[in-house]
């Protein structure tokens, strides 16, 4: 008889639900040697669901813990309360859970509790900030203290974890999952279903994405960079924008009355997964403030200017596909007018090669696994 773990991961958000997705529907394809539960905080509640069903995962366990305004404090120990009951009736060998959310902080602190291993997708991203980005930069190093495999995204990632004293036993650089996922998404035949957004995807000229969301932006940086927005489609005639509004009021109450009305700037809902791909596809020029965002973008060839003064994702930055300049009005003005006129700074990004793997980092971090557990199974 083949032998069988239980493997229990953990998500909470969209981006959660999209590198954790490939590994997933990894462990999917070895029934006989995993029992596999997939647990959903709903720490984000639509846009995690969205996510879920493009890839048609079901969660075995829904905690629901999404709540309006939630805090900080309030979410990491409601999320701990619930998921604890799971990992203790379910049992698993090992827990896994992606990046540097609230969900995944906790995640590793409840494996710890529950006396399973717990294995972190994504590991290693540093900014060497405390608090920016607050709180993922923790999330990130409180999850390493306790996690013991670590799935390092990159050589730098690695090298970050080692220069923090994990045994280098315990790293393995695989490749990011989001490419996995974006490459799955990205060769679908898609139409848009909504008319209008349709008609402003098609709409000549060259189209500019953008997304804001991180806490350290709200207020005045973002402002800011409304204020840069609106200044380079004044300066370019020829481009448009589309802005898919994260859901938060924080974010809402400065872009709307900022960029609200403007003939070529489209304020969308926030978009499901594939649809978003398919923006980034279709745009010339990326302009966020996301982690996933700059690195998919780059898998698309399309240009990313990072709007934050840090970024635990210098890998883009060093091969060139990324660009980090902050929220000042005048510096990301004038960083986004060098791409739209000059011809060879925006060739030099859109062409440099994507430093987040090659698309297997689902079957590298799966046959890993195999070999700690000393189960059978496909490699290569």
């Amino acid at each position: 008889m083949t032998k069988q773990i239980t493997v229990a991961c953990v998500l909470g958000t969209r981006p959660d639900a999209v590198k954790m997705a490939p590994l997933v529907q990894e462990f999917a394809r070895f029934p006989e040697q995993v029992r596999q539960v997939v647990v959903a905080t709903g720490q984000h509640r639509e846009m995690l669901d969205q996510v879920l069903q493009v890839f048609k995962i079901r969660p075995d366990h829904d905690l629901g813990l999404m709540r309006d305004r939630q805090t900080l404090g309030d979410l990491t120990a409601r999320a701990l309360a619930a998921l604890m009951p799971v990992l203790e009736a379910e049992k698993p060998d090992i827990v896994i859970a992606q990046g540097d959310t609230t969900t995944t902080f906790v995640a590793s602190l409840a494996a710890f509790y529950a006396k399973a291993r717990f294995g972190h997708v994504e590991a290693g991203l540093r900014t060497d900030d405390k608090w920016d980005p607050f709180p993922e930069e923790m999330n990130r190093r409180l999850t390493t203290r306790l996690t013991d495999l670590h799935f390092a995204p990159t050589t730098l990632a690695a090298e970050n974890l080692l220069r923090e004293g994990v045994p280098s036993t315990l790293v393995r650089v695989t490749g990011n999952t989001v490419v996995d996922a974006l490459h799955s998404v990205a060769e679908q035949d898609y139409h848009f279903d909504e008319p209008w957004l349709s008609e402003a995807v098609a709409r000549p000229g060259r189209m500019i994405l953008v997304t804001m969301h991180r806490r350290e932006n709200w207020g005045e940086p973002m402002r800011a960079v409304c204020d840069a927005v609106l200044k380079l489609l004044e300066r370019f005639p020829d481009t448009h924008v589309i802005l898919p509004m994260h859901r938060n009021p924080v974010v809402r109450e400065v872009v709307e009355p900022s960029l609200g009305g403007h003939e070529r700037i489209l304020l969308t809902e926030p978009q499901e997964y594939v649809p978003f791909v398919h923006l980034m596809k279709a745009s010339y020029l990326v302009l966020t403030d996301s982690g996933g965002a700059q690195e998919e973008a780059p898998g698309l060839g399309k240009p990313v200017l990072v709007l934050r003064r840090t970024t635990e994702r210098p890998e883009g930055v060093h091969s060139g596909n990324a660009r980090l300049v902050g929220t000042d009005t005048e510096t990301v003005l004038a960083e986004a007018s060098r791409l739209l006129s000059d011809e060879s700074a925006y060739a030099s990004m859109s062409k440099a090669a994507s430093p987040y793997g090659e698309g297997d980092a689902a079957r590298r971090i799966r046959e890993w696994i195999f070999e700690v557990f000393g189960l059978p199974g496909e490699t290569g």
